[in-house]
Protein backbone atom coordinates (compact mmCIF):
# COMPACT_ATOMS: atom_id res chain seq x y z
CA UNK A 1 0.00 0.00 0.00
CA UNK A 2 1.17 3.26 -0.99
CA UNK A 3 2.43 6.34 2.05
CA UNK A 4 -0.05 8.62 0.29
CA UNK A 5 -3.12 9.42 0.34
CA UNK A 6 -4.22 7.10 3.40
CA UNK A 7 -7.78 7.20 5.81
CA UNK A 8 -7.76 6.71 9.43
CA UNK A 9 -10.22 5.19 11.59
CA UNK A 10 -11.87 2.89 8.70
CA UNK A 11 -13.50 0.02 9.81
CA UNK A 12 -12.20 -3.42 8.87
CA UNK A 13 -15.28 -3.51 6.17
CA UNK A 14 -14.48 -0.62 4.37
CA UNK A 15 -11.11 -1.75 4.56
CA UNK A 16 -11.95 -4.92 2.56
CA UNK A 17 -14.05 -3.20 0.40
CA UNK A 18 -11.12 -0.58 -0.60
CA UNK A 19 -8.53 -3.36 -0.76
CA UNK A 20 -10.92 -5.85 -2.95
CA UNK A 21 -11.59 -2.50 -5.43
CA UNK A 22 -8.21 -1.61 -5.57
CA UNK A 23 -7.04 -5.19 -6.68
CA UNK A 24 -10.09 -4.86 -9.35
CA UNK A 25 -8.56 -1.68 -10.50
CA UNK A 26 -4.98 -3.36 -11.07
CA UNK A 27 -5.94 -6.34 -12.53
CA UNK A 28 -9.04 -4.97 -14.52
CA UNK A 29 -8.76 -1.57 -15.23
CA UNK A 30 -5.61 -0.01 -15.43
CA UNK A 31 -3.94 -2.96 -18.06
CA UNK A 32 -6.60 -2.07 -20.65
CA UNK A 33 -8.11 1.20 -19.83
CA UNK A 34 -5.66 3.24 -22.46
CA UNK A 35 -6.18 0.91 -25.42
CA UNK A 36 -10.20 1.48 -24.26
CA UNK A 37 -10.06 4.98 -24.26
CA UNK A 38 -7.94 5.51 -27.44
CA UNK A 39 -11.04 3.47 -28.92
CA UNK A 40 -13.41 5.27 -27.39
CA UNK A 41 -14.75 1.79 -26.09
CA UNK A 42 -17.39 1.42 -23.64
CA UNK A 43 -15.98 -0.42 -20.77
CA UNK A 44 -18.52 -3.50 -20.68
CA UNK A 45 -16.21 -6.41 -19.25
CA UNK A 46 -14.97 -3.89 -16.73
CA UNK A 47 -18.90 -2.60 -15.96
CA UNK A 48 -20.07 -6.33 -15.22
CA UNK A 49 -17.30 -6.67 -12.80
CA UNK A 50 -18.04 -3.98 -11.14
CA UNK A 51 -21.63 -5.13 -10.62
CA UNK A 52 -20.28 -8.53 -9.28
CA UNK A 53 -18.44 -6.43 -6.90
CA UNK A 54 -21.88 -5.03 -5.98
CA UNK A 55 -20.58 -1.34 -6.34
CA UNK A 56 -23.72 -0.26 -8.14
CA UNK A 57 -25.09 -1.15 -4.68
CA UNK A 58 -22.56 0.56 -2.67
CA UNK A 59 -24.50 3.14 -0.96
CA UNK A 60 -28.44 2.38 -1.38
CA UNK A 61 -29.35 0.64 1.69
CA UNK A 62 -29.38 -2.83 2.85
CA UNK A 63 -33.08 -3.25 2.94
CA UNK A 64 -33.57 -2.40 -1.05
CA UNK A 65 -30.54 -4.87 -1.72
CA UNK A 66 -27.71 -2.81 -1.52
CA UNK A 67 -24.53 -2.77 0.96
CA UNK A 68 -25.40 0.43 2.72
CA UNK A 69 -22.10 1.63 2.57
CA UNK A 70 -21.46 5.75 3.72
CA UNK A 71 -20.96 8.11 1.45
CA UNK A 72 -16.79 8.01 3.09
CA UNK A 73 -16.62 4.56 1.44
CA UNK A 74 -18.31 5.71 -1.74
CA UNK A 75 -15.85 8.30 -1.83
CA UNK A 76 -12.71 6.61 -1.35
CA UNK A 77 -14.45 4.00 -4.19
CA UNK A 78 -14.26 6.33 -6.90
CA UNK A 79 -10.74 7.29 -6.05
CA UNK A 80 -9.51 3.84 -6.57
CA UNK A 81 -11.48 3.27 -9.49
CA UNK A 82 -10.67 7.10 -10.76
CA UNK A 83 -7.38 5.69 -10.37
CA UNK A 84 -7.47 3.36 -12.99
CA UNK A 85 -9.86 5.05 -15.81
CA UNK A 86 -11.75 8.32 -14.81
CA UNK A 87 -14.60 7.20 -17.47
CA UNK A 88 -15.38 4.11 -15.46
CA UNK A 89 -15.94 6.39 -12.24
CA UNK A 90 -18.38 8.53 -14.34
CA UNK A 91 -20.16 5.31 -14.81
CA UNK A 92 -20.81 4.99 -11.38
CA UNK A 93 -21.40 8.94 -10.12
CA UNK A 94 -24.43 9.74 -12.46
CA UNK A 95 -26.35 6.20 -11.60
CA UNK A 96 -25.36 6.31 -7.51
CA UNK A 97 -26.66 10.38 -7.85
CA UNK A 98 -30.10 9.12 -8.77
CA UNK A 99 -30.14 6.63 -6.24
CA UNK A 100 -29.11 9.05 -3.66
CA UNK A 101 -31.91 11.14 -4.66
CA UNK A 102 -34.54 8.41 -4.69
CA UNK A 103 -33.29 7.38 -1.30
CA UNK A 104 -33.80 10.64 -0.01
CA UNK A 105 -36.66 12.43 -2.20
CA UNK A 106 -38.43 9.54 -3.42
CA UNK A 107 -42.16 7.95 -2.70
CA UNK A 108 -41.72 4.61 -1.14
CA UNK A 109 -43.74 3.74 -4.35
CA UNK A 110 -40.39 4.92 -6.27
CA UNK A 111 -38.25 3.70 -3.62
CA UNK A 112 -39.62 0.20 -4.20
CA UNK A 113 -39.74 0.14 -7.51
CA UNK A 114 -36.39 1.28 -8.80
CA UNK A 115 -33.45 1.27 -5.69
CA UNK A 116 -33.95 -2.87 -5.39
CA UNK A 117 -33.16 -3.02 -9.37
CA UNK A 118 -30.40 -0.19 -9.10
CA UNK A 119 -28.49 -2.04 -6.51
CA UNK A 120 -28.18 -4.68 -9.08
CA UNK A 121 -27.43 -2.54 -11.84
CA UNK A 122 -30.14 -4.29 -13.52
CA UNK A 123 -31.73 -0.40 -13.60
CA UNK A 124 -29.02 2.11 -14.41
CA UNK A 125 -29.05 5.74 -13.39
CA UNK A 126 -28.54 8.94 -15.20
CA UNK A 127 -29.47 12.90 -14.41
CA UNK A 128 -29.92 15.51 -16.79
CA UNK A 129 -29.78 19.61 -15.99
CA UNK A 130 -27.70 21.21 -18.31
CA UNK A 131 -29.28 22.38 -21.60
CA UNK A 132 -27.16 24.12 -24.81
CA UNK A 133 -27.37 27.37 -23.85
CA UNK A 134 -27.22 27.24 -20.16
CA UNK A 135 -24.08 26.57 -19.02
CA UNK A 136 -23.89 27.29 -14.99
CA UNK A 137 -27.50 29.04 -14.95
CA UNK A 138 -29.86 26.77 -14.03
CA UNK A 139 -32.68 28.90 -13.24
CA UNK A 140 -33.01 29.56 -16.56
CA UNK A 141 -33.59 25.64 -17.82
CA UNK A 142 -36.83 26.13 -20.30
CA UNK A 143 -37.12 22.25 -20.51
CA UNK A 144 -40.79 22.17 -19.91
CA UNK A 145 -43.55 19.65 -18.17
CA UNK A 146 -47.12 20.36 -18.73
CA UNK A 147 -49.70 18.55 -16.81
CA UNK A 148 -52.13 17.03 -19.11
CA UNK A 149 -54.66 14.60 -17.17
CA UNK A 150 -52.57 11.45 -15.28
CA UNK A 151 -49.84 12.81 -17.54
CA UNK A 152 -47.25 15.22 -17.97
CA UNK A 153 -46.43 16.45 -21.34
CA UNK A 154 -42.33 17.26 -21.49
CA UNK A 155 -40.58 19.15 -24.20
CA UNK A 156 -37.08 20.66 -24.55
CA UNK A 157 -33.92 19.80 -25.36
CA UNK A 158 -30.90 18.81 -22.33
CA UNK A 159 -26.81 18.42 -22.67
CA UNK A 160 -23.96 16.91 -21.62
CA UNK A 161 -26.23 13.77 -20.22
CA UNK A 162 -23.08 11.45 -18.82
CA UNK A 163 -25.02 7.47 -19.56
CA UNK A 164 -27.74 8.76 -22.26
CA UNK A 165 -27.03 6.52 -24.14
CA UNK A 166 -26.37 3.13 -21.55
CA UNK A 167 -29.17 4.42 -18.89
CA UNK A 168 -32.57 2.95 -18.21
CA UNK A 169 -33.73 5.70 -15.77
CA UNK A 170 -33.00 9.54 -15.84
CA UNK A 171 -33.86 11.90 -13.82
CA UNK A 172 -34.75 14.78 -15.84
CA UNK A 173 -34.62 18.70 -14.50
CA UNK A 174 -37.55 21.37 -16.24
CA UNK A 175 -39.79 23.69 -15.62
CA UNK A 176 -43.15 22.90 -14.36
CA UNK A 177 -45.86 26.11 -13.95
CA UNK A 178 -48.45 23.72 -12.53
CA UNK A 179 -49.40 25.94 -8.75
CA UNK A 180 -46.99 28.12 -9.35
CA UNK A 181 -48.19 31.92 -9.60
CA UNK A 182 -46.48 34.10 -12.27
CA UNK A 183 -43.65 35.63 -10.67
CA UNK A 184 -42.83 32.29 -8.66
CA UNK A 185 -38.78 32.47 -8.17
CA UNK A 186 -37.05 30.18 -10.92
CA UNK A 187 -35.85 27.70 -8.76
CA UNK A 188 -39.25 27.05 -7.22
CA UNK A 189 -40.80 26.38 -10.02
CA UNK A 190 -38.30 22.95 -11.33
CA UNK A 191 -39.87 19.60 -10.85
CA UNK A 192 -37.63 16.43 -11.37
CA UNK A 193 -38.90 13.71 -13.40
CA UNK A 194 -38.26 10.05 -13.35
CA UNK A 195 -38.23 8.72 -17.23
CA UNK A 196 -37.61 5.27 -18.17
CA UNK A 197 -36.44 4.03 -21.26
CA UNK A 198 -34.40 1.70 -23.29
CA UNK A 199 -30.57 1.63 -23.60
CA UNK A 200 -29.22 2.59 -26.79
CA UNK A 201 -29.82 5.86 -29.45
CA UNK A 202 -31.90 6.65 -31.59
CA UNK A 203 -35.69 7.31 -30.42
CA UNK A 204 -35.57 5.28 -27.24
CA UNK A 205 -39.34 5.43 -26.41
CA UNK A 206 -42.26 7.45 -28.04
CA UNK A 207 -41.22 11.21 -27.81
CA UNK A 208 -37.53 10.75 -26.54
CA UNK A 209 -34.66 10.76 -28.72
CA UNK A 210 -30.49 10.34 -27.62
CA UNK A 211 -29.28 11.43 -31.02
CA UNK A 212 -25.91 9.85 -30.09
CA UNK A 213 -22.32 10.37 -28.28
CA UNK A 214 -20.77 13.59 -28.52
CA UNK A 215 -17.27 13.14 -29.25
CA UNK A 216 -15.01 14.73 -26.71
CA UNK A 217 -11.54 15.26 -25.92
CA UNK A 218 -11.00 12.90 -23.30
CA UNK A 219 -13.60 11.16 -20.83
CA UNK A 220 -14.07 8.75 -23.48
CA UNK A 221 -15.52 5.39 -23.01
CA UNK A 222 -18.32 6.84 -21.24
CA UNK A 223 -21.36 7.83 -23.60
CA UNK A 224 -21.90 11.80 -22.67
CA UNK A 225 -25.09 12.51 -25.17
CA UNK A 226 -28.20 15.32 -25.41
CA UNK A 227 -31.62 14.30 -24.66
CA UNK A 228 -34.52 15.41 -27.09
CA UNK A 229 -37.72 15.35 -25.44
CA UNK A 230 -40.60 15.90 -27.86
CA UNK A 231 -44.68 15.82 -26.42
CA UNK A 232 -43.21 13.20 -24.05
CA UNK A 233 -45.63 11.82 -21.94
CA UNK A 234 -44.45 10.99 -18.35
CA UNK A 235 -47.30 9.61 -15.56
CA UNK A 236 -47.98 11.69 -12.71
CA UNK A 237 -46.40 9.17 -10.01
CA UNK A 238 -43.12 10.05 -12.13
CA UNK A 239 -42.46 13.24 -10.60
CA UNK A 240 -39.78 12.49 -7.64
CA UNK A 241 -41.09 12.66 -4.26
CA UNK A 242 -44.72 13.18 -5.74
CA UNK A 243 -44.61 16.71 -5.39
CA UNK A 244 -43.59 19.30 -8.11
CA UNK A 245 -41.92 22.56 -7.56
CA UNK A 246 -38.95 20.62 -5.65
CA UNK A 247 -36.73 19.62 -8.50
CA UNK A 248 -34.31 22.18 -7.98
CA UNK A 249 -33.57 21.56 -4.12
CA UNK A 250 -33.59 17.83 -5.28
CA UNK A 251 -30.84 17.72 -7.34
CA UNK A 252 -28.52 20.04 -5.82
CA UNK A 253 -28.89 18.03 -2.58
CA UNK A 254 -27.80 15.33 -5.71
CA UNK A 255 -24.71 17.58 -7.05
CA UNK A 256 -23.56 17.91 -3.44
CA UNK A 257 -22.97 14.67 -2.77
CA UNK A 258 -21.66 14.66 -6.83
CA UNK A 259 -19.16 17.11 -6.00
CA UNK A 260 -17.50 15.04 -3.33
CA UNK A 261 -17.64 12.24 -5.98
CA UNK A 262 -15.74 15.15 -8.34
CA UNK A 263 -13.62 15.39 -5.66
CA UNK A 264 -12.27 12.25 -5.04
CA UNK A 265 -12.17 11.34 -8.98
CA UNK A 266 -9.42 14.30 -8.92
CA UNK A 267 -7.41 12.60 -5.73
CA UNK A 268 -7.44 9.56 -7.81
CA UNK A 269 -6.51 10.72 -11.33
CA UNK A 270 -3.52 13.21 -9.51
CA UNK A 271 -2.29 9.82 -7.38
CA UNK A 272 -2.26 7.87 -10.74
CA UNK A 273 0.14 10.46 -12.27
CA UNK A 274 2.49 10.61 -9.24
CA UNK A 275 2.91 7.00 -9.61
CA UNK A 276 3.47 7.23 -13.27
CA UNK A 277 6.33 10.59 -12.38
CA UNK A 278 7.70 9.16 -9.69
CA UNK A 279 8.27 5.88 -11.45
CA UNK A 280 9.42 6.92 -14.68
CA UNK A 281 11.75 9.96 -12.83
CA UNK A 282 13.60 6.58 -11.30
CA UNK A 283 14.12 4.65 -14.75
CA UNK A 284 15.15 7.67 -16.58
CA UNK A 285 18.99 8.18 -17.10
CA UNK A 286 20.24 11.74 -18.15
CA UNK A 287 24.03 12.76 -17.37
CA UNK A 288 24.62 9.78 -16.11
CA UNK A 289 22.05 9.41 -13.22
CA UNK A 290 18.11 8.53 -13.01
CA UNK A 291 16.46 12.10 -13.28
CA UNK A 292 15.12 11.66 -9.64
CA UNK A 293 18.63 12.62 -8.43
CA UNK A 294 18.03 15.41 -10.00
CA UNK A 295 16.94 18.32 -7.31
CA UNK A 296 14.68 20.16 -9.99
CA UNK A 297 12.78 16.98 -10.31
CA UNK A 298 12.63 16.19 -6.74
CA UNK A 299 10.94 19.60 -5.70
CA UNK A 300 8.42 18.63 -8.44
CA UNK A 301 7.65 15.22 -6.77
CA UNK A 302 7.71 16.90 -3.45
CA UNK A 303 5.11 19.68 -4.93
CA UNK A 304 2.79 17.20 -6.65
CA UNK A 305 2.81 14.39 -3.25
CA UNK A 306 1.82 17.22 -1.22
CA UNK A 307 -0.88 17.75 -3.30
CA UNK A 308 -2.15 14.75 -3.30
CA UNK A 309 -2.01 14.24 0.28
CA UNK A 310 -3.59 17.55 0.77
CA UNK A 311 -6.49 16.82 -2.08
CA UNK A 312 -7.68 13.50 -0.53
CA UNK A 313 -7.45 14.85 3.05
CA UNK A 314 -10.26 17.87 2.05
CA UNK A 315 -12.10 15.01 0.44
CA UNK A 316 -12.41 12.85 2.99
CA UNK A 317 -13.36 15.89 5.61
CA UNK A 318 -16.26 16.71 3.03
CA UNK A 319 -18.03 13.10 2.82
CA UNK A 320 -17.42 12.84 6.59
CA UNK A 321 -19.49 16.46 7.19
CA UNK A 322 -22.23 14.49 5.00
CA UNK A 323 -22.53 11.31 6.33
CA UNK A 324 -22.97 12.66 9.91
CA UNK A 325 -25.33 14.57 8.72
CA UNK A 326 -24.08 18.00 8.55
CA UNK A 327 -24.53 20.47 5.74
CA UNK A 328 -21.64 19.86 3.58
CA UNK A 329 -22.12 22.44 0.63
CA UNK A 330 -18.68 24.49 1.98
CA UNK A 331 -16.58 21.68 2.65
CA UNK A 332 -17.77 20.01 -0.88
CA UNK A 333 -16.98 22.93 -2.73
CA UNK A 334 -13.58 23.40 -1.29
CA UNK A 335 -12.98 19.97 -2.17
CA UNK A 336 -13.99 19.61 -5.65
CA UNK A 337 -12.14 23.03 -6.51
CA UNK A 338 -9.30 22.40 -4.86
CA UNK A 339 -8.81 18.42 -5.95
CA UNK A 340 -9.86 19.46 -9.47
CA UNK A 341 -6.80 22.36 -9.45
CA UNK A 342 -4.35 20.03 -7.88
CA UNK A 343 -5.03 17.12 -10.26
CA UNK A 344 -4.62 19.19 -13.54
CA UNK A 345 -1.39 20.82 -11.78
CA UNK A 346 -0.01 17.10 -10.52
CA UNK A 347 -0.77 15.30 -14.15
CA UNK A 348 1.04 18.63 -15.75
CA UNK A 349 4.15 18.28 -13.81
CA UNK A 350 4.05 14.32 -14.30
CA UNK A 351 3.72 15.37 -17.99
CA UNK A 352 6.83 17.30 -17.61
CA UNK A 353 8.77 14.96 -16.12
CA UNK A 354 8.31 12.25 -18.96
CA UNK A 355 9.79 14.80 -21.42
CA UNK A 356 8.89 14.16 -25.24
CA UNK A 357 7.13 10.48 -24.01
CA UNK A 358 4.31 11.80 -22.51
CA UNK A 359 3.39 13.28 -26.21
CA UNK A 360 3.20 9.90 -26.74
CA UNK A 361 0.04 7.60 -27.08
CA UNK A 362 2.08 5.21 -25.89
CA UNK A 363 2.13 6.47 -22.66
CA UNK A 364 -0.62 6.49 -19.74
CA UNK A 365 0.11 9.85 -18.81
CA UNK A 366 -1.05 11.43 -22.16
CA UNK A 367 -4.51 9.96 -21.26
CA UNK A 368 -4.32 11.41 -17.71
CA UNK A 369 -3.27 14.72 -19.30
CA UNK A 370 -6.92 14.86 -22.16
CA UNK A 371 -8.59 13.91 -18.84
CA UNK A 372 -8.02 16.41 -16.01
CA UNK A 373 -9.19 19.29 -17.84
CA UNK A 374 -13.37 17.94 -17.44
CA UNK A 375 -12.69 17.80 -13.62
CA UNK A 376 -12.39 21.35 -13.89
CA UNK A 377 -16.17 21.97 -15.41
CA UNK A 378 -17.79 19.18 -14.14
CA UNK A 379 -20.63 19.00 -11.12
CA UNK A 380 -19.90 23.20 -11.26
CA UNK A 381 -16.67 24.95 -12.89
CA UNK A 382 -13.96 26.57 -10.30
CA UNK A 383 -15.97 29.85 -10.67
CA UNK A 384 -19.18 27.92 -9.24
CA UNK A 385 -17.49 26.21 -6.93
CA UNK A 386 -16.12 30.15 -5.63
CA UNK A 387 -19.28 31.56 -5.75
CA UNK A 388 -20.73 28.95 -3.18
CA UNK A 389 -17.57 28.94 -1.27
CA UNK A 390 -17.77 32.71 -0.83
CA UNK A 391 -21.46 32.86 0.10
CA UNK A 392 -21.71 30.34 2.73
CA UNK A 393 -18.56 31.89 4.40
CA UNK A 394 -20.25 35.51 4.32
CA UNK A 395 -22.83 33.73 6.17
CA UNK A 396 -20.53 31.93 8.73
CA UNK A 397 -18.73 35.29 9.54
CA UNK A 398 -21.42 37.98 8.81
CA UNK A 399 -20.04 41.21 9.90
CA UNK A 400 -21.81 42.56 13.36
CA UNK A 401 -21.10 46.24 13.26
Amino acid sequence: MARLAQTAGLTDVQQEILSTVRDFVDKEIIPVATELEHKDEYPQEIVDGLKELGLFGLMIPEEYGGLGESLLTYALCVEEIARGWMSVSGIINTHFIVAYMLKQHGTQEQKDTFLPRMALGEVRGAFSMSEPALGSDVSAITSKGVRDGDEYVLNGQKMWLTNGGTSTLVAVLCRSDEGHPEGTAPHKSMTTFLVEKEPGFGEVRPGLTIPGKIDKMGYKGVDTTELIMDGLRIPANRVLGGTTGRGFYQMMDGVEVGRVNVAARGCGVAQRAFELGVSYAQQRHTFGKPIASHQAIQFKLAEMATKVEAAHAMMVNAARKKDSGERNDLEAGMAKYLASEYCKEVVEDAFRIHGGYGFSKEYEIERLYREAPMLLIGEGTAEIQKMIIGRRLLEEYRSQG
